[in-house]
C-alpha cells in the first residue's frame, strides 16, 4: 500500500484520486492517518488536484490540536490504495512530539536506575497530557443551496434544510439570495462540531430533497 512518492507530482495525483471519495485518509473524522501523510507532504499539493488541496487545508487546520488526534501513526506504506507502493523514504518520519522518546538515551546499554527514571518521567507525561481537556473543534458554515428553478416553493425548501438534525449540528439565520431569471437561492448559516458533522454529509443530506433541491455549495468555511 502507498501512494508512492508524496514528494512527487505522480504521487500526490495519487493522493487526489483516493481522496475524490473520502473525506480523510481512515474513516470519517481526522486522525492520526491524516497527520502521517500530511506531514509527509513537501508543500501544499496544486489548485488543480482540489480533492488533495482541500483535505490539506482542512487537516492543517488541526495543526495546534494535532496531538488529541485519535487513533495510532503507522507507517506510510499502511495508508493509501493497495496497488501504489510507498517510496516517500524515511525522510518522511513524523515529527510529532507525541512519537518522540522525550528521555531516551542515546547509549547502548543503560543503568537499572536510569531506566527506571526514565520510565517514571515517560508515566508522569502521559498522565499530565492525558489530563488535559479536550478541545471541541468547530466550525461555521454559509451554505448555498439552489432550487430547481423559480416556481420552487423556498419556504417548503428552508424547511426541508432545517429539519436535517444531527448530534453537533446547530441551524443560524438564512436568506433569500436573487440569482437572476426571478430564481433566488437560500443561504443559511450553520455551526458545526468537526469530528461529528462534516459537509460531504450536510451536501447528502440536503440534495436527498430532491424535489427542491438542485444543488448545494459551501459559500465560506470559517474555524471557531
Amino acid at each position: 500500500m502507498g501512494f508512492g512518492d508524496l514528494k512527487s507530482a505522480a504521487g500526490l495525483r495519487a493522493l487526489n484520486d483516493f481522496l475524490a471519495d473520502r473525506s480523510y485518509i481512515e474513516g470519517y473524522v481526522p486522525s492520526q492517518a491524516d497527520i502521517a501523510v500530511f506531514e509527509a507532504i513537501a508543500a501544499p499539493p496544486p489548485a488543480d488536484l482540489f480533492h488533495a488541496l482541500r483535505w490539506y487545508n482542512h487537516i492543517k487546520s488541526y495543526e495546534k490540536q494535532k496531538a488529541s488526534l485519535p487513533g495510532v501513526k503507522k507507517a506510510l506504506g499502511k495508508y493509501g490504495p493497495a496497488d501504489i507502493e510507498d517510496t516517500t523514504g524515511a525522510a518522511t518520519d513524523s515529527k510529532d512530539d507525541d512519537d518522540i522518546d522525550l528521555f531516551g538515551s542515546d547509549e547502548e546499554e543503560e543503568s537499572e536506575e536510569a531506566k527506571k527514571l526514565r520510565e517514571e518521567r515517560l508515566a508522569q507525561y502521559e498522565s499530565k497530557k492525558s489530563k488535559k481537556p479536550a478541545v471541541v473543534a468547530k466550525s461555521s458554515i454559509l451554505l448555498d443551496v439552489k432550487p430547481w428553478d423559480d416556481e420552487t416553493d423556498m419556504a417548503k425548501l428552508e424547511e426541508c434544510v432545517r429539519s436535517i438534525q444531527a448530534d453537533g449540528l446547530v441551524w443560524g439565520s438564512s436568506k433569500l439570495v436573487p440569482v437572476g431569471y426571478g430564481i433566488k437561492k437560500l443561504q443559511i448559516q450553520c455551526v458545526v462540531e468537526d469530528d461529528k458533522v462534516g459537509t460531504d454529509m450536510l451536501e447528502e443530506r440536503i440534495t436527498a430533497f430532491e424535489d427542491y433541491v438542485q444543488s448545494m455549495d459551501v459559500a465560506a468555511f470559517n474555524k471557531i
